[in-house]
């Protein structure tokens, strides 16, 4: 048998490249293996919050980004009652960031970017080949030793590894060959993206519009083109797509019907296709496995309504670089410990856990409301006379505030209005 790498990351986007320049870094021998061939698109938001500068900053990508992005200082949401809520990620509350705004990119840009630092770091990039499967010792059962990939001809080839990470996003085929992934009850919800130019009215706050039928994102991502992301409940998707026809009639027909919104993209011009993904949520039941562990959208996938997809992965991949290397040396001793990988994959899921376990309870609150008319209604009326309860929510979703400054009885009594008791509490409650 012989080894291609001692880490084969699966997949080339935020997570993967992360990953593979923290490991890269480290002095191992890594490849990356992207279906794609970059630069491309990718279905996504395109904001980076504000604390992602920092791990830009380490892998040396922050200046390229930079001078390609555009900054946005903080986020506007306008409920379906027609509340809007005004949130700044610097702000009274005094927490501060590595940097004090978000960072809107194209992901065909920001990718290439990131790959292009791994190269530099040392790890191999193979374009063009895409994985089918997971290769295990002693048959379906044992650990991850590798992958299968199909090649442009139609061949097929085995590469062999000590550790397999799959950074391949929402569909992951790592996490479905090792039986880690598990789809969500609920929400259940498709999202449709596309770029524009000549959308009047966009500035320095990304945009969310929640109707009782979704919700879309705007947001300039620099060089004059906005990105629009428009989310729908999967019923509402399904539905619209069978009378429309296809994803750009649908997404048309969805923004005419909202009245803030028409007549503005009445006035832009759509420059690229309009990509739909979904379902999702998705979160996997473990991010490791024998020989193997995930990252990114691979782990966990939730709606985009707080932009955290690309911050997720960058410092997932920060997280696991440590354990899997650890784990990845043990496996390629002579006598492989396969109990201490195991050990540190492990640990490298537990740390996960620990760092991102207050920003999913704020996203499942966030995807509760969103859904609820109601909720979301009164949690704007609140949040539209309260800047200071706005701006933390803001620096919560932008990194930057801890997520325990809003999971607390206090928070949710001001947001919601309600008792402990679950009456509605007065008006006076939102008068500071």
């Amino acid at each position: 048998m012989t080894r291609a790498a001692q880490v084969i990351v699966v997949g080339g986007g935020p997570g993967g490249a992360s990953t593979a320049w923290q490991l890269a870094t480290l002095g191992l021998d890594v490849l990356v293996l992207d279906r794609a061939r970059f630069p491309r698109d990718k279905t996504c938001a395109e904001c980076l919050s504000p604390q992602a500068s920092r791990i830009l900053a380490t892998m040396g990508a922050l200046e390229a980004v930079e001078a390609e992005a555009a900054r946005l200082t903080g986020m506007l949401v306008r409920a379906p009652s027609g509340d809007v809520i005004h949130g700044e990620y610097a702000a009274a509350h005094g927490f501060r960031g590595f940097r004090d705004r978000c960072l809107a990119i194209r992901r065909r840009t920001l990718d290439a970017i990131l790959v292009e630092r791994a190269r530099m770091a040392g790890a191999r990039v193979h374009e063009g080949a895409r994985v089918v499967d997971v290769l295990r010792a002693h048959g379906t059962r044992g650990r991850a030793t590798g992958v299968r990939v199909l090649d442009a001809d139609g061949a097929t080839r085995d590469l062999h590894a000590a550790l397999v990470v799959g950074a391949d996003g929402l569909r992951s085929v790592v996490a479905r060959r090792l039986s880690l992934g598990a789809r969500l009850p609920w929400p259940r919800r498709l999202a449709f993206q596309c770029h524009v130019r000549g959308l009047p009215g966009v500035g320095l706050l990304g945009e969310m519009h929640v109707e009782r039928d979704g919700f879309v994102g705007i947001a300039d991502v620099g060089g004059g083109v906005t990105n629009v992301a428009m989310v729908a409940p999967a019923g509402v998707a399904r539905r619209g797509l069978a009378a429309h026809g296809s994803p750009a009639k649908f997404m048309e027909a969805w923004l005419s019907r909202a009245p803030q919104l028409a007549p503005r993209f009445a006035q832009a011009m759509r420059v690229s296709p309009v990509r739909a993904t979904g379902p999702f949520a998705s979160h996997a039941r473990r991010a490791h496995a024998p020989g193997a562990a995930l990252v990114g959208d691979a782990a966990d996938f939730f709606d985009p309504f707080t932009g955290e997809g690309m911050y997720s992965a960058l410092r997932g991949g920060e997280l696991l670089a440590p354990f899997a290397a650890e784990a990845a040396r043990l496996l390629d001793a002579a006598h492989a410990d396969e109990r201490r990988a195991a050990r540190a994959l492990a640990a490298y899921d537990a740390a996960r856990r620990r760092e991102f376990r207050g920003k999913w309870t704020v996203e499942r609150l966030i995807a509760l409301s969103v859904a609820h008319p109601m909720l979301v209604n009164r949690a704007a009326r609140a949040l539209s006379r309260r800047r200071d309860l706005a701006d933390l929510l803001v620096g919560v979703a932008g990194d930057i505030v801890p997520p325990a400054t809003v999971l607390n009885a206090r928070y949710l009594w001001e947001l919601f209005g309600v008792r402990a008791d679950g009456t509605a509490a007065r008006a006076t409650t939102f008068q500071g």
